[in-house]
């Protein structure tokens, strides 16, 4: 049995040599149907990480008040998006001070400077590390945790004191080989203790988030002092079930706030986690489907060539099957021949589309800053799909060879 499959292989293998052109063309046009699968669910994959990190803004039972919805739609006619107010120094303050629901805590944040360079004796970044103003529940809000060390008390806050918060990339570049709690850095002149180490959060879309450094919101204000800072309110509830009072409390206080009329549209949005990540799973699933659609349209059209040139190659073999027949092949060895050959072809297609849509992933990973992962799922996929383009496109051809007649294949010119 080994021997006869051998056999086969070699056959197939002269077979595929001498019609090279042809199987050329098919071995492309499968793998350009696999390189379509493997490379948008490779690049889902790698989209999946920088989604997830992007929604660390938001921790769990949170939201946001923000100076836009999340979706800012245009009204018909063309009419101009409605531009809102930035939220002052002055609102979130006074929010916090009169925010009492209870259960509840509020965080305040703004970034100060994306650019900033961060210095730590004979040692400094680049300048695109993210300075970032918050205060004391900041940290628990937004989803993050401390690696080491602590986050900010009250007193750091209230008293203004030089103390930072820093990415964990920052340990890396600053304090290589060295605890950094209670290590010392500069931002702007300004001297700092760091007192807490962020655990890693990777990349947003090319965004770098574990390259950050918190520090104490009203210091931050003194160090930059750019007009028209826009500020981020953020509200953790203990318990899901009072989410909706807390929303609907947290719309009314900041509607007094900003003194607007019962009959005035908020100008200003909420952006609640659950939200985002809906929109996250929908644009998942989205991606997926294409994924779906259009390889599964160029693998139809590839199963039809591949079919097409196997049966073909049944056509001009017909005097070949004749003598094989003569000498006493079985019909079943005939018709393993010709399947096999379209297995290898498609393998082929299948191979070449696997390494394709694997640099597409690591493309999309590359242009995104985020790890690239073996997506062992999509090739699994791309090697099923494979084999069912050979079942699909080797079994009429197979049958057909199987069932000529030797005497009369043996006649064919």
């Amino acid at each position: 049995m080994a021997g006869l499959l051998r056999q086969n292989i070699n056959i197939a293998q002269q077979s595929i040599k001498g019609q090279l052109l042809r199987t050329a063309l098919t071995v492309i046009i499968i793998a350009i149907g696999i390189t379509a699968l493997v490379g948008i669910l490779s690049s889902v994959k790698a989209l999946e990480g920088t989604i997830g990190g992007g929604l660390s803004g938001l921790g769990a039972n949170t939201f946001s008040m923000q100076r836009y919805p999340f979706t800012m739609q245009r009204r018909g006619g063309g009419e101009r998006t409605k531009i809102n107010p930035v939220i002052s120094y002055r609102e979130v303050k006074e929010f916090e001070e009169q925010w009492d629901y209870p259960l509840s805590q509020v965080g305040v944040s703004f970034q100060a400077t994306s650019q900033a360079e961060i210095k730590s004796e004979d040692r400094k970044t680049k300048p695109k590390v993210i300075i970032t103003g918050v205060n004391a529940n900041y940290i628990e809000n937004a989803g993050l945790n401390i690696g080491e060390g602590r986050g900010f008390s009250g007193f750091d806050i209230k008293n203004n004191a030089r103390v930072c918060v820093i990415g964990s990339d920052l340990e890396d570049e600053l304090f290589q080989g060295l605890n950094p709690i209670g290590q010392a850095l500069s931002i702007r002149g300004n001297k700092f203790t760091v007192v807490g180490l962020l655990e890693e959060k990777g990349s947003t879309f090319g965004n770098n988030i574990d390259l950050r450094v918190l520090i104490p919101i009203d210091v931050a204000r003194s160090i930059y002092t750019s007009a028209n800072i826009n500020y981020d309110l953020s509200v953790k509830v203990k318990n899901e079930q009072i989410m909706a009072g807390a929303k609907d409390s947290a719309i009314l206080l900041f509607r007094n706030i900003r003194g607007l009329a019962p009959v005035e549209e908020n100008n200003f949005g909420i952006i609640q986690s659950d939200q985002l990540l809906g929109t996250a799973n929908e644009l998942k699933f989205a991606l997926r489907a294409a994924a779906v659609i259009i390889s599964g349209i160029t693998i139809f059209g590839s199963s039809i060539a591949l079919m097409n040139i196997m049966l073909v190659s049944v056509t001009e073999r017909t005097r070949e099957i004749g003598v094989r027949k003569a000498l006493g092949a079985k019909r079943s060895t005939i018709s393993w021949q010709f399947f096999i050959e379209t297995l290898l072809i498609s393998q082929y297609g299948s191979m070449l589309g696997i390494l394709l849509g694997l640099l597409v992933g690591y493309v999309v990973s590359g242009l995104l800053e985020v790890e690239f992962t073996m997506p062992w799922e999509p090739v699994i996929w791309a090697t099923i799909v494979s084999i069912i383009i050979a079942i699909f496109s080797g079994v009429i051809p197979a049958i057909k060879a199987s069932k000529l007649d030797p005497i009369e294949a043996l006649r064919y010119e």
